[in-house]
């Protein structure tokens, strides 16, 4: 009798999962140890098993996929859910110098990484693979432009307009406002290493790019407000600051587009596994928590949820990384091509089975007079 090794063959039959099965999301098994330290670590161990080359799948994305349709996942929590649990509930954890843990952690991981996976704009977010014709893009570069250019309609952003980008990224969000519509602009970030490109980037343009954390912009005033994909490093204790904030910076007639990845509960802390080795600090909003913290601070305009497209984004950067690794610099070794793989098939894997969404929300101060005919 092996009751560890039994039990976990019976979670994963329940997911139609088989231990050394011929289907290509079948799990193949390198070390006999890995079902006690599964049932012991629960999802953490799952993927600190994968990056230490215990267990392999030919369909990464797909054997996730079929864990969390299953609810596995839920069935076999560890230790270290209920270390995180405990440390969001007692602790700020975005607050102070923890705000920059996750550009010195990740963003600041090397330019080189990013610019070969992410395409032609270094634009670290969903695309949006539908065009104003309603035709699908092609590739990810216009994807990338479409959702660019569907933000900057959204906003109606017009020249002069001063615009802020609140987690600025690489600079390519402001940059292409700038040279579309005429608006000059703020973005903040922090990552040294994105701050940098992004001064180069736009130069000549005016655009500024400030290493600054978000709190530090109180008494700056701005005609629009957007943040794209830095709302999940806020934390549930800072929302009703971060809203207060940015109701602050703009004047009655401002609009505010938000655009996050959102979870269908509320929850105050993320993964085990993508705070220990992607995210650390982060969490994923709920509809509940965005809307009590921003509740008389702002109407919403327009809620839109294209969170089916971050699947189609995240393969097309899975096949750019994967053509690109031998071209990197040896500091990205075997054990961290594994950990980056395991990261991205489980984003697929949690979007496709439509366990987090990507939300666009656009807000005013005081409800735009009329109201609007929000573009899609």
């Amino acid at each position: 009798m092996h009751p560890l090794r039994d039990r976990i063959h019976g979670l994963l039959a329940e997911a139609d999962v088989r231990v050394g099965g011929d289907r290509p999301w079948d799990m193949q098994v390198h070390d006999r140890r890995l079902p006690a330290r599964l049932l012991a670590g629960g999802s953490l161990a799952l993927g600190d098993a994968y990056m230490d080359g215990w267990w392999d799948t030919d369909s990464l994305d797909g054997l996730l996929a079929r864990l969390l349709a299953a609810r596995i996942d839920r069935r076999a929590p560890g230790l270290a859910d209920v270390r995180d649990v405990l440390a969001a509930r007692l602790l700020n954890l975005q607050f102070g110098r923890r705000a920059f843990a996750v550009g010195e952690r990740h963003y600041d991981l090397g330019n080189d990484l990013y610019q070969a996976m992410l395409g032609r704009r270094l634009v670290y977010s969903c695309g949006y693979w539908h065009d104003r014709d309603g035709r699908r893009a092609e590739s990810l570069d216009e994807a990338q432009e479409a959702k660019l250019d569907l933000v900057c309609r959204k906003l109606g952003l017009r020249p002069g307009m001063r615009v802020l980008d609140i987690g600025c990224g690489w600079g390519e969000a402001l940059k292409f406002a700038a040279e579309r519509h005429g608006i000059h602009g703020v973005g903040v970030t922090v990552s040294r290493e994105q701050q940098a490109f992004a001064t180069g980037l736009c130069e000549g343009l005016p655009l500024e790019f400030r290493l600054q954390d978000y709190r530090g912009l109180r008494g700056e005033r701005f005609d629009r407000v957007l943040s794209i994909g830095m709302f999940e490093h806020v934390g549930v204790r800072n929302y009703g600051g971060y809203f207060e904030l940015v109701r602050s910076l703009l004047p009655p007639d401002g609009l505010f587009l938000l655009h996050s990845i959102g979870a269908n509960v509320s929850r105050r802390r993320t993964d085990p596994w993508i705070a220990r080795h992607i995210f650390p600090n982060s969490m994923l909003p709920s509809v509940a928590q965005i809307a009590a913290a921003s509740e008389g601070l702002f109407v919403v305009e327009d809620w839109h949820n294209f969170g089916a497209d971050y699947d189609l984004t995240l393969q097309a950067w899975r096949d750019n990384i994967e053509a690109a690794w031998d071209t990197l610099p040896a500091r990205y070794d075997e054990r961290f091509r594994r950990m980056w793989r395991y990261y991205l098939a489980g984003s697929m894997a949690a979007f496709r089975t439509r366990r987090i969404q990507l939300w666009q929300i656009l807000l005013s101060p005081g409800g735009v007079p009329g109201g609007l005919v929000v573009p899609r």
